[in-house]
């Protein structure tokens, strides 16, 4: 009988290995069908709160950030992209245009506030094609993640009503739920992403390959089976 665990991910919209990770966890739960089914919700995590809205160079921040030069940031982007193909998965710009926009980096509140509204108004599936969204939104298309009408229109293309998503990143309770979420994960310990809390209590950090995940849901299936 296949058994229904529940993982909450808490990421950042901007985070490469958010998305990986994503890919990892399915390739994982692929090999586990029949075996376990995952409800997937995602949870707040920004990596730039303070990010202004006019957003900032990808390059430019992380060279600031980890201080890092030019050339060992491409040697990462290299390696992180060999590990993204093999998850199934895209960090490289896929638009028309030539040349290319630049990589950016955003602030994310507005982006975190429309996934907890789709995850309240449509269930973890539709927060999920949304997240999936705005991911390919960020990392393939290069659109202004941190711009609002931007945001509305990749939620209406996953079928969520444009109005209420607009009212939703005007409430204020919406956005304190948000941060509330976020400071549980500090609570939790969480200082990076992605985290996965499987069954509200099992942790699994970082994006690990699937084996690592296989054995960690079956662990986590075998602790609840023997708790039920």
């Amino acid at each position: 009988m296949t058994q229904s665990l529940t993982i909450d991910i808490y990421s950042d919209v901007m985070c490469p290995w958010c998305l990986i990770g994503y890919g990892q966890l399915t390739k994982a739960l692929e090999q586990l069908d029949g075996e376990i089914e995952a409800q997937i919700r995602w949870r707040p995590f920004e990596l730039n709160p303070d990010m202004p809205t006019e957003g900032e160079g990808q390059e430019a921040h992380l060279q600031r950030k980890y201080g890092r030069s030019a050339e060992q940031g491409a040697q990462v982007r290299g390696q992180m992209k060999q590990v993204a193909d093999s998850a199934g998965v895209s960090l490289s710009y896929e638009g028309d245009e030539d040349p290319a926009p630049d990589a950016m980096m955003w602030n994310t509140r507005d982006a975190h506030k429309l996934l907890g509204f789709a995850l309240e108004q449509a269930g973890p599936k539709v927060q999920t094609e949304l997240k999936l969204a705005l991911f390919k939104a960020h990392f393939n298309q290069r659109r202004r993640i941190g711009d609002r009408e931007t945001l509305l229109d990749i939620a209406a293309d996953v079928g969520l009503h444009r109005e209420a998503a607009k009212a939703a990143l005007d409430d204020d309770d919406l956005e304190a739920r948000v941060i509330a979420e976020e400071r549980q994960a500090w609570d939790l310990n969480i200082s990076g992403v992605p985290a996965m809390i499987v069954e509200g209590k099992f942790m699994i950090p970082g994006a690990q390959a699937p084996d690592v995940y296989v054995n960690a849901l079956r662990r986590v299936a075998e602790k609840s089976r023997a708790s039920a």
